[in-house]
C-alpha cells in the first residue's frame, strides 16, 4: 500500500500538493516526497520491489524519526522539562541527513532511456572534464568512491564554490564526513536497503547499474544553480 502524505497526496503518483492544502502545524514536520517517476519506472536496475521498499519503509523511518524529535523537543520546552540534549541532536542530525539526502536521490534518478543515463553536457560537462580529465576517469573515482564507503553511507558528487573543483564525497551513515556547506549535486545511496532485493549484497553490482538512470539534466540544474 502506498503511504499518504500530508494533505492525503498518495506518494508515488506524480500528483503535486498544493501548497494551501498544508496547515501551519503540518509545515513543521517532514512528509514523505512524492516520487516523479512510476515504481516501475527504474526497472531493471531498480525494481519495482526494492523501490517501493526504499522509499515507502526506509525514507518515510527517516520522516517519522525526525518528526518524532521534533514533538519531544516541542513537548519539553511547552513543559518547560529536560531532555538529553546530546542524544536527541544527535538522532535529529541522522534522520535528517537521511531524509535530505534521499530526497536528492529521488530526483537524481529518470528512467533510462527517459532522462536516465548518457553523460553530462554544457556547464556541467566541462567541470568535470577540467577536474578529472574526462568523464570515464570521472565516474571511475565516484564508482571506487562508492563501493568503498566503510558501513553504510553515500558516495556525492559537490562542488567547492571557492577553488572551484567539483568534488567527491563519501557520507558516512547520512550525516558524518559531510563538507559544511556544499550543495549536494549528485547523491547515491550505498546502504545495503537501497539495493539488497536486487544485488543481495553485491554492492558494486548496484553501482554499475546506477550510472544507467543518473538524470544528468538535474544534476546539471543544480550544478548551474550553485555556480551562480
Amino acid at each position: 500500500m502506498v503511504h499518504s502524505h500530508a494533505g492525503g497526496v498518495p506518494a508515488g503518483t506524480g500528483s503535486s500538493l498544493v501548497s494551501g492544502e498544508k496547515t501551519m502545524e503540518d509545515s513543521r514536520f517532514y512528509s514523505l516526497p512524492e516520487l516523479s517517476y512510476e515504481y516501475t519506472a527504474l526497472a531493471p536496475y531498480i525494481s519495482e520491489e526494492q523501490l517501493k521498499l526504499h522509499h515507502q519503509k526506509h525514507h518515510q523511518a527517516y520522516v517519522n524519526g525526525a518528526n518524532a524529535i521534533f514533538e519531544k523537543l516541542d513537548k519539553a520546552r511547552k513543559e518547560n522539562t529536560d531532555l538529553d540534549m546530546k542524544a536527541a541532536l544527535k538522532e535529529l542530525s541522522f534522520h535528517i541527513g537521511g531524509f535530505r539526502l534521499h530526497n536528492r536521490f529521488w530526483e537524481n534518478l529518470a528512467p533510462a532511456g527517459k532522462g536516465g543515463g548518457g553523460a553530462p553536457k554544457g556547464g556541467l560537462a566541462k567541470a568535470i572534464d577540467g577536474e578529472f580529465g574526462k568523464f570515464d576517469r570521472f565516474k571511475k573515482e565516484f564508482t571506487q568512491g562508492a563501493v568503498s564507503v566503510e558501513g553504510s553511507g553515500w558516495a556525492a558528487l559537490t562542488y567547492c564554490r571557492k577553488t572551484g573543483r567539483p568534488l567527491i564525497v563519501q557520507i558516512e551513515k547520512h550525516n558524518v564526513n559531510v563538507a559544511p556547506g556544499f550543495d549536494m549535486l549528485l547523491v547515491l545511496d550505498v546502504w545495503e536497503h537501497a539495493y539488497y532485493l536486487d544485488y543481495k549484497n553485491d554492492r558494486a553490482k548496484f553501482v554499475d547499474a546506477f550510472w544507467n538512470i543518473v538524470n544528468w539534466d538535474v544534476v546539471a540544474q543544480r550544478f548551474d544553480k550553485v555556480k551562480k
